[in-house]
């Protein structure tokens, strides 16, 4: 899933993708190095300038539509927690409401079910959308996150959206400190043996960068690491800056546990 922010004050990309030829150019090159999905955002998830359902449609919605025209294999993400927004983003074409808010508008799960769209189940501990968690605490933050989430995504289903439709997210960093993402990351298994698809969004947060002490800048190495723990134990949905590093690793991962062959095999036997 390749991370397309159209948001003059994005964490990492600085607002590089804002005009809409950047963005279109930004989605082109994720196809060509490896992307499934992309994940189109209109508004930054942490603090900032407020931004109106109006602003927000204004930058989604137009990526939307011309996504959908130009690549139609593609699966289309918008990371919003607005029914308004994701009633016209579906209707404009996007397949999956991203839902980072966990259900902060209770109406977007009906948005989904009317529609047909996918959703995303996640976990902030409680928080609203665009606020930063200040010393907050689990009793056990990975059965926290397993109980919320599956508990989302089996009430999705009950209010009509497709079962089949439904990713969970443990949502690092959101709700949570560095310690609490590290443990989700090292315990991903126990959210995977749920049986719902998890969807991992790693890239370059900030419990990677305090982890090694680095600015966005410099957390490519720390990012794939995660990836390829949280690879190993089963998360099958990887949201990512970094498109082909990302691509790669998962695919080295997958031929190690027998599910990928080698593009090639010449060694040994020639």
């Amino acid at each position: 899933m390749a991370i397309v922010n159209r948001t003059p004050d994005s964490f990492f990309d600085g607002g590089r993708n804002l005009a809409l030829s950047d963005a279109l150019d930004a989605v082109t090159r994720s196809v060509d190095e490896g992307a499934a999905m992309v994940d189109i955002g209109g508004v930054r998830a942490g603090y900032g300038p407020p931004v109106d359902v109006e602003t927000e449609l204004g930058r989604v919605l137009p990526v939307v539509a011309a996504v959908r025209e130009r690549f139609a294999e593609i699966a289309i993400s918008v990371d919003t927690w607005r029914a308004a927004v994701a009633e016209k983003v579906v209707a404009a074409g996007a397949d999956l409401i991203n839902d980072t808010w966990a259900g902060a508008d209770p109406e977007l799960v009906y948005v989904a079910a009317a529609t047909g769209a996918g959703i995303v189940c996640s976990h902030t501990g409680g928080l609203g959308p665009r606020t930063d968690p200040h010393r907050v605490s689990y009793e056990d933050v990975v059965a926290d996150v397993v109980t919320t989430v599956t508990t989302a995504a089996e009430a999705a289903v009950a209010s009509g959206v497709r079962r089949d439709g439904i990713l969970v997210d443990p949502t690092h960093d959101f709700g949570k400190n560095t310690w609490h993402s590290l443990e989700l990351t090292r315990r991903l298994d126990e959210l995977v043996a749920t049986g719902w698809p998890v969807l991992v969004a790693l890239s370059r947060k900030d419990f990677i960068g305090e982890t090694l002490d680095l600015p966005p800048a410099e957390r490519l190495e720390g990012t794939l690491a995660a990836t390829a723990v949280s690879a190993w134990q089963g998360a099958q949905v990887f949201r990512a800056h970094d498109v082909r590093a990302t691509r790669r690793v998962l695919d080295l991962v997958a031929s190690i546990r027998g599910t990928r062959p080698p593009a090639v095999a010449r060694r040994g036997l020639a």
